[in-house]
């Protein structure tokens, strides 16, 4: 009698077969996913602590906040599968994961309930928009120069504030479009390329429609730089960088999006080679951070920060860099953001940050394919300072 079950006819009698079968399927999905369950909860936990280490501590550490936001949706989905199991512990466990990164969600993605740029460009008068662009020495993915699709790009969007990364000058120098902009910007160029036509160096620009009083560099070869722009009657720093690379080329991004990695018998190799080097390049981008940001800390006028970090919100790069910052995206941005058009179209690695006495208004990021990089524009307005 203990082998059977209760029917629905009043009687006792075998349990189906299909029935059986679908509890022991179901069984062992249970297990597999506990497994699973485990391994993301653990990395979801760990991940939340990357931000306030410093990388040349924990070598992994990078690893996991570049895959932040995928391990969040995986934590979400095995919290809902929990909770539809009736598993109330693993729910339980899963749901207070989940919510502790509900604080950390607006660094990727908020809801789109703002109102549009357009709407507001046409009701916000005294603002002052601001262009940050990683130009890839105005050369396309096709290798051929996208220097005047890009200045055409810049007089459209008529910025008053152009932050640019790896600027080439010599290609600029040669561009009627070029020429034109220069009459109606004053600019400052820092760094050059070692060869023609080359990105070494990364050099940088910052074209202004204000007055340029001073500039300087803050780190050698030229990753960070800044200007002070009179604004009115205040003064405005403003800070252009562009932080050590990951040193992920396009065949490491090919390998990975592709994933070429299911079917490369060398694959243990190339995975450990670019994970040995976000790991290096990761450590090099926390000490250039250390600098920059003692460097704004002592500034005492209104700042913002622009730029390539090379890094995610969820990097101790972005939140040394944003400390007592606000990030314009998280402010009025909307949707989830990417800058970096590779590695699955999932990295905000473009920023723009502001100082108390300055509130941003509207946050976009371009959908140009000019270079590996959109675009950010931001339109932001002076406050008054507490």
């Amino acid at each position: 009698m203990a082998s059977g079950y209760y029917n629905e006819y009043g009687g006792y009698g075998e349990r189906p077969a299909g029935k059986r079968r679908r509890n022991w399927l179901l069984w062992l999905l249970d297990g597999v996913l506990t497994v699973v369950t485990l391994a993301v909860g653990i990395t979801m936990l760990l991940t939340y602590f990357v931000p306030y280490v410093n990388p040349a501590r924990v070598w992994f550490f990078p690893v996991l906040g570049l895959a932040a936001p995928i391990t969040y949706v995986a934590s979400v989905i095995l919290m809902l599968y929990w909770i539809i199991r009736w598993r109330w512990l693993r729910a339980g466990t899963m749901i207070l994961i989940v919510v502790i990164g509900l604080f950390k969600v607006s660094l990727f993605w908020r809801p789109d309930i703002r109102r549009t740029y357009e709407e507001a460009e046409g009701s916000e008068r005294g603002t002052i928009r601001v262009m940050t662009y990683n130009v890839r020495s105005f050369y396309g993915e096709n290798g051929h120069s996208s220097v005047e699709d890009i200045l055409r790009l810049i007089d459209e969007q008529d910025p008053d504030i152009i932050c640019l990364q790896e600027f080439n000058a010599r290609l600029a120098a040669r561009s009627e479009e070029y020429a034109l902009l220069e009459e109606r910007y004053e600019s400052s160029g820092f760094g050059r390329t070692a060869a023609p036509d080359s990105s070494y160096g990364a050099p940088l620009a910052i074209l202004s429609k204000f007055r340029i009083l001073r500039s300087q560099t803050v780190l050698t070869p030229a990753s960070s730089v800044w200007v002070d722009l009179l604004v009115g009657d205040d003064t405005v720093r403003v800070f252009n960088n562009h932080l050590h690379s990951t040193a992920i080329n396009a065949s490491d991004n090919v390998y990975i999006t592709e994933h070429r990695f299911l079917s490369d018998t060398a694959r243990e190799t190339k995975i450990r080679s670019i994970v040995q080097r976000l790991r290096e390049n990761s450590i090099l981008r926390a000490a250039q951070v250390d600098s920059i940001a003692r460097e704004v800390a002592a500034t005492p006028t209104r700042r913002i920060i622009c730029g390539d970090f090379n890094d995610t919100p969820m990097s101790y790069v972005y939140k040394t860099m944003a400390r007592g910052m606000r990030d314009a995206f998280r402010t009025c941005g909307s949707g989830y953001s990417y800058t970096f058009r590779g590695f699955f179209n999932t990295l905000r690695i473009d920023y723009v940050l502001m100082s108390e006495g300055l509130e941003p208004v509207s946050y976009e990021t371009l959908p140009v394919e000019y270079s590996d990089h959109h675009p950010v524009v931001v339109q932001l307005r002076k406050t008054e300072k507490n």
